[in-house]
């Protein structure tokens, strides 16, 4: 997919706040709410724009702990990765899972409404899941950063880079 200088600065607009109106998004790139629009859905339909989701305070709501968590495999083959996956789907206190490397197979981020309900999430639930060898915790004082926008300045990179997006200077179109 093509992208070009516009769709860019609509991509990080809409990272920054995406209640803003058509309108307001074309003000800042130069386009009327229909243009706007018409690219908006372009990106919607070809995935790069995924969604929409409010962000909650979660201290507000009494989700006071935030844990990173280690989780390491007794096996590494792909059904034991698989079941732990699958396993981790129901967990609402998951938050995100990233299978890495090094001494732990997977990282989680689990947030939970105290020390206690989070001993209690580890010890009933977590390492009682088949496979699980080891769990390693770290848990967060205070958050020094938070974003969900990601870094779209490397768009404009070198395209071979990036084998399924491409930014041109102008695609020509509004």
């Amino acid at each position: 997919m093509d992208i070009d200088r516009v769709d860019l600065l609509i991509l990080e607009q809409l990272q920054q706040d995406a209640k803003r109106s058509h309108a307001s998004l074309g003000e800042q790139v130069n386009l009327s709410a229909s243009q706007v629009s018409r690219r908006v859905a372009r990106l919607e339909e070809s995935g790069l724009l995924k969604g929409y989701t409010a962000v909650l305070d979660a201290e507000l709501l009494g989700l006071d702990v935030e844990v990173y968590t280690s989780v390491a495999l007794d096996r590494h083959d792909a059904s034991c990765g698989i079941a732990f996956e699958q396993a981790i789907q129901g967990f609402d206190e998951i938050l995100d899972c990233m299978a890495v490397t090094g001494e732990a197979d997977y990282i989680l981020r689990i947030v939970v409404p105290d020390l206690s309900a989070f001993s209690r999430f580890i010890t009933d639930r977590l390492v009682t899941l088949p496979g699980v060898k080891m769990v390693r915790s770290n848990i967060g004082l205070h958050r020094i950063k938070r974003s969900h926008a990601l870094p779209l300045g490397y768009l404009v990179s070198p395209a071979d880079k990036r084998p399924k997006v491409r930014y041109t200077e102008s695609s020509g179109r509004n």
